[in-house]
């Protein structure tokens, strides 16, 4: 899955699992600290961030569980997929996430991955879970908008 916008960002992946499950308050643009191995397979688009989460260890944000594949003609100093991963930010950013985090029922999930001007970029977002029923509500929502578009569709077909 690649895709490339007009600013000069690709695309490596999304977590599409994210929106579904949370609410997304607040978004940041964070880097990344890696390997040179870890960048080849970024550049490559192998990476899920399915499982991906973010934690708070000693006033330091990191990225945790994100599967960044081995690079395939890397050598025995490769690097290890899941390890975690230092994510950079301001320090006054760092500081409004940690006190948003303090909150009950708040966390913050990793939402996409992309290159901007050759380096790794990620895009982490604070989130409040869903419900089953808010769940259910938005499927139903999305549901009704691709009947009304069908509809619109098939009555200005020529």
């Amino acid at each position: 899955m690649t895709q490339k916008t007009g600013q000069g960002i690709k695309i490596v992946a999304k977590n599409r699992r994210a929106s579904h499950d949370y609410h997304l308050l607040d978004r940041f643009e964070a880097g990344l600290v890696l390997t040179g191995t870890e960048i080849k397979s970024v550049r490559a688009n192998r990476v899920s961030l399915q499982r991906a989460y973010v934690q708070v260890r000693d006033g330091e944000l990191w990225l945790m569980e994100a599967n960044i594949a081995e690079y395939v003609h890397g050598n025995r100093e490769n690097h290890e997929p899941t390890r975690p991963r230092k994510l950079l930010l301001h320090r006054r950013e760092i500081n409004k996430i940690i006190e948003e985090l303090t909150t009950k029922g708040v966390t913050m999930v990793p939402t996409m991955m992309y290159l901007k001007g050759g380096r790794a970029k990620i895009e982490v977002a604070l989130a409040r879970g869903k419900k089953l029923y808010d769940k259910r509500a938005d499927l139903a929502e999305r549901d009704s908008k691709r009947q009304v578009e069908r509809a619109l569709r098939e009555t200005y077909r020529y």
